[in-house]
């Protein structure tokens, strides 16, 4: 892999321009296609093969009415008045919300019935000419502000459903660019020259807008979620900064060790290079098994982090070679002090001396950093998931407003509707039978209301809602759609957006297994490979699951049981997102072994050269500590800043990947690493001689540096311009 990448860069560096041109190139091809063949963004929450997928299917071949999306016109009466009294400014209101685009029609709220006991709060339904899944976000947003922006005297008007709560829209701009603005102080810290500084954030940018245009092209293909390129943009900025970060610091120091430019940056991708491919592979792996859950949104998001991570690593090993090629000397412009700090020894550091210190009496060092770890894991034991609703929303929207008022004016259940499909032409109900089916269902335990049965043209199939007593995020109300399933025959099926996320679990509980077990076992497998070391990867997978229990139970904490939520904006405590639990999974595992390959090369490269098991550790926390803990400074900082975000969801995610991060580069990599190695000595690099044969090699470290010398031995001065 290290010839690889240092062919890659070789290239790149003695042809900059024609790099650059050609990143152009791809970037203006990608936002064309994008633009001309991009689709819209949905979520996709059925799981395949589940009675809700079932109803589902059902709606869209016989009863493509009943199958457009649909939302509520949350009507209040004010000032002491009721909607009665109202009924003109009603009837005006809902005139203009049929006039909107895509609203197909609105029900008139008297007719229907649909006024609270005390006549205050009602509600019409709205349904849209289009399929809910084919309208996406922009148009929700243009008819949400519409709707809710209604000003009429003595009436107070909100857009609420769950398909407005799915579909709204999450601004995390300038969330995103206060992060930036951090990391390239770090940057400023790290390098001490500006110009170095902005070429990692320069590269973080070029990478997230061309993956931006690639998912947006795979959604012409495929359904992508909503929250696909908020997730994947998050990694893709905090890998395509340190990315770049751990080149350039090669580089960099390659070059202080005397080196001159050419021969410094051939060496960098040689090594760092090729590590970035490699801990950079590992996760676009990581995130694309996403696919083997079997749902549509998590498999979106999984292929959108990997086109970020993918890009990222393209940038890092093929435009920054060509940068660096073209800035030569000048990536010392900007100095902030007036002189350039002399490249420490190794024994002169602080990394080295710890290192040491740990190996010296690695027992105390490792069963401290075990604990801690534990006891900041344990409240994941009590982690309970569900889905978000609308009730979970910041409480200056327009479908949190509406929430609460069906809440007050119908009960918690309006909020939850089930949505019972029939096909009449199977055996079980038939249509004189509905009637019956609808009494039994009313008196199933939990269930507030039934509605009356809509039967499509050809009379195939009947649809109706029936109203649990319990909120969508309840449990109670997953045991209800269990009990009136329990009562249904075989050609009825329960569907809506609470039973599909049922659906949605009980799928995830039958493939997460799988999908965990298949994640560890390619990492495993890929490090045994790089490395030729069976208790490397051992240790690996169980360092990297202790960092993500970490990361889960500071989620517990915070958001279940809302220890100091108030500081990131909660107003108290809320469920996890289940789907959030496993997308951070893969991310997590992937990102860890970043770190890990940067560190554990190093201390490989330092064991091949020295034999000495103690002293490479060492060398290798000298050789990689400040630039993997300025790494993790900046990935936590951009996570860090999606916590701002009022979208609880995107705050799980954020807190929850930067405390992993965070962990995961103080106490794994710098006490818990060095002290487990320490222990196992040079049991570190144990393999037995029949694996080792079968076994492919893949080279990270090692004679990097001394091969790319050789490999440039007749590149001149003026092929690598700008030196």
């Amino acid at each position: 892999m290290d010839r690889f990448t240092r062919g890659i860069a070789t290239a790149s560096a003695r042809h900059p321009w024609r790099t650059i041109t050609s990143w152009v190139l791809v970037l203006g091809a990608v936002f064309f296609l994008a633009a001309a063949g991009g689709g819209t963004f949905t979520d996709d929450f059925s799981a395949p093969g589940s009675q809700s997928a079932r109803a589902m299917e059902l709606l869209n071949q016989n009863f493509p009415d009943a199958a457009k999306g649909s939302a509520m016109v949350v009507l209040e009466a004010q000032d002491g008045t009721t909607l009665a009294d109202q009924r003109g400014q009603v009837a005006t209101v809902l005139g203009g919300v049929d006039a909107l685009d895509h609203v197909a029609s609105v029900t008139d709220p008297f007719a229907a019935g649909t006024i609270s006991a005390d006549g205050r709060i009602g509600y019409a339904v709205l349904t849209l000419d289009v399929p809910e899944r084919e309208m996406g976000k922009p148009a929700f947003t243009v008819l949400s502000d519409a709707v809710s922006g209604t000003d009429v005297q003595g009436l107070r008007v909100e857009l609420g459903g769950a398909a407005v709560f799915l579909n709204s829209e999450d601004s995390a701009g300038g969330h995103v660019a206060i992060g930036l603005l951090v990391a390239l102080l770090v940057l400023l810290v790290v390098f001490g020259t500006l110009v170095s500084a902005i070429l990692p954030i320069g590269l973080s940018i070029v990478a997230v807008g061309a993956s931006i245009g690639g998912i947006t092209l795979m959604a012409g293909a495929m359904d992508v979620s909503v929250s696909a390129i908020s997730v994947a943009g998050l990694v893709g900025l905090g890998v395509g900064v340190d990315y770049a970060l751990f080149v350039l610091a090669r580089y960099r120091e390659n070059r202080s060790a005397g080196q001159e430019n050419s021969q410094a940056l051939a060496g960098a991708m040689g090594s760092s290079g090729a590590a970035v491919v490699f801990a950079g592979g590992t996760v676009v792996i990581a995130t694309a098994a996403l696919a083997i859950t079997g749902l549509g949104v998590l498999t979106s998001i999984g292929l959108a982090t990997a086109i970020m991570v993918f890009f990222a690593v393209a940038a890092a090993i093929t435009l920054l070679p060509a940068l660096l090629a073209l800035l030569g000397n000048r990536i010392d412009r900007g100095r902030l002090v007036r002189r350039h700090r002399p490249v420490k020894a190794a024994e002169d550091t602080a990394w080295w001396r710890f290192g040491h210190r740990v190996s010296a009496r690695p027992w105390p060092y490792l069963l401290a950093s075990i604990g801690v770890l534990v006891a900041i894991a344990a409240p994941a034991f009590w982690m309970q998931t569900s889905f978000p609703a609308a009730g979970d929303a910041p409480a200056g929207t327009t479908h949190r407003q509406a929430y609460d008022l069906l809440t007050e004016g119908f009960g918690v259940g309006i909020n939850a509707p089930l949505l019972v499909v029939v096909d009449l032409d199977a055996a079980g109900t038939d249509a004189p039978g509905l009637a019956t089916l609808t009494r039994e269902i009313a008196a199933v335990p939990g269930i507030a209301s039934v509605g009356e049965p809509q039967t499509s043209a050809d009379g195939s199939t009947a649809v109706f809602t029936a109203i649990p007593t319990t909120g969508p995020a309840d449990l109670a109300t997953s045991s209800t759609i269990t009990l009136v399933r329990e009562a249904i025959p075989g050609n009825v099926y329960v569907s809506g957006i609470t039973a599909s996320t049922d659906d949605l679990n009980a799928q995830l509980s039958r493939t997460l297994p799988i999908f965990i077990g298949a994640v560890i076992a390619v990492s495993f497998l890929l490090l045994m490979m790089v490395f030729r070391s069976v208790a490397v990867p051992l240790k690996a997978a169980a360092m990297n699951l202790l960092s993500i229990g970490a990361a889960y139970g500071v989620l517990v904490a915070v958001f279940q049981w809302g220890w100091g939520s108030s500081l990131i904006g909660m107003e108290g405590p809320t469920p996890i997102t289940s789907i959030i639990v496993v997308i951070m999974f893969p991310i997590l595992f992937g990102l860890s072994m970043d770190y890990e390959v940067f560190l554990l090369s190093r201390i490989r490269e330092e064991y091949v050269r020295t034999g000495d098991n103690t002293e490479s550790v060492a060398r290798g926390l000298a050789g990689t500590g400040r630039v993997v803990t300025s790494a993790a400074l900046i990935m936590v900082v951009i996570f860090l800043s999606f916590v701002a975000s009022p979208i609880p969801s995107l705050k799980m995610v954020g807190l929850g990947l930067a405390v992993a991060i965070l962990v995961d580069a103080t106490i794994v990599r710098l006490v818990l690493v060095p002290a487990a190695m320490a222990l196992l000595g040079d049991r570190n690099w144990w393999l037995p001689g029949w694996l080792d044969r079968i076994l492919p090699h893949v080279t990270v470290e090692g004679s990097a540096v001394e091969a790319a010398y050789d490999e440039l031995a007749g590149t001149t001065e003026e092929e690598l311009v700008g030196r």
